[in-house]
């Protein structure tokens, strides 16, 4: 069994209030504190199978420009998710199984470039808009019982176990591989970064808060009686952790390494979510929703959100 990092984005950064504030909200953390953030998806082989945990952000969607604004960035492209798929050695034809964290399309974005693959989707998932069109969906319905702490669950493949997670999103998942006597815990935001797993403190980003509380509870709960390295999507924590096979002790955390400096370009007039990775183009506009073409996005009203995910403009990044 090898599992391996897909890294597609990095020096980006997540401020304490987005990744803290989902309970206590936003205003209570210092506005200045960042953690670093960026993207990685991993990769599954265990000799007889491929297998992928989520499939990184679509082909061509911009980078974000951040400002002092800026809740969360998900940094600057390393390369896009399929070239850094192909870069570990694989061709799309041999991928076997797609285990989907959620909907977002920085989750889901390149299911459609594997042919074979069986996607495992939370069946509360399936009417999602990113998943609309995509052959090969195999609805999960967690009928395997309970796995530890974890009430429901389905196992996929030996020592592979894709769990339901909701609260992010109501169809939200993660995934834990048992091999050589670790268990490898491979989520999508149950935390944006590892310092809210230590301080045990949700995201602003939740479609349940009430499940998204339970979810983080569990995980606390499995990692402090199992030896647990915690495989994160939005912070290099993730694959530093997978490379050093570091376990969770949730009595000693990490020490926190700093965001590098942000390298600020040119904005399009385009925007980009930070949750689902919608795009807004003034040129397009958003006209099922009332808005032409040609509207700025500063000019879009207050009570405007996201076409995609709901959320309101604040969580939008110039791109």
């Amino acid at each position: 069994m090898q599992i391996k990092a897909i890294r597609f984005r990095t020096d980006g950064f997540a401020t304490q209030g987005f990744a803290f504030g989902g309970e206590e909200g936003m205003e209570a953390f210092d506005p200045e504190k960042r953690y670093r953030s960026g993207l990685t998806n991993y990769l599954i082989d265990t000799g007889d199978e491929v297998i992928l945990v989520d499939t990184g952000i679509p082909a061509g969607t911009p980078e974000e420009v951040p400002d002092e604004k800026t809740l969360i960035y998900t940094g600057k492209d390393i390369c896009t998710y399929m070239e850094a798929f192909a870069a570990l050695g694989y061709r799309p034809e041999q991928v076997t199984k797609i285990l989907l964290t959620h909907k977002h399309s920085d989750h889901s974005g390149e299911l459609k470039s594997f042919p074979n693959a069986k996607i495992y989707v939370n069946r509360a998932e399936l009417d999602a808009q990113e998943l609309q069109g995509i052959p090969n969906i195999v609805p999960v319905d967690f009928d395997d019982g309970p796995y530890f702490c974890f009430p429901e669950s389905q196992t996929v493949a030996e020592n592979i176990h894709y769990i339901k997670a909701t609260g992010h999103t109501k169809g939200n998942s993660l995934v834990i591989v048992e091999d050589d006597g670790l268990f490898y815990m491979m989520h999508g935001d149950i935390t944006y970064v590892d310092e809210a797993l230590y301080e045990n403190k949700l995201s602003v980003v939740y479609e349940d808060r009430d499940a998204t509380r339970e979810t983080l509870d569990r995980v606390r709960e499995f990692v402090s009686h199992h030896p647990t390295v915690y495989l994160s999507t939005h912070t290099p924590q993730g694959y530093e952790n997978l490379e050093g096979r570091r376990i969770v002790d949730l009595s000693d955390p990490p020490e926190t390494i700093p965001p590098g400096e942000v390298t600020f370009k040119t904005a399009s007039g385009k925007y980009v979510c930070s949750v689902c990775g919608f795009v807004y183009d003034p040129a397009e506009g958003d006209p099922a929703h009332g808005i032409p073409p040609g509207t700025a996005f500063e000019d879009l009203p207050d009570d405007w959100r996201c076409p995609r995910c709901r959320q309101p403009k604040s969580k939008f990044n110039r791109a």
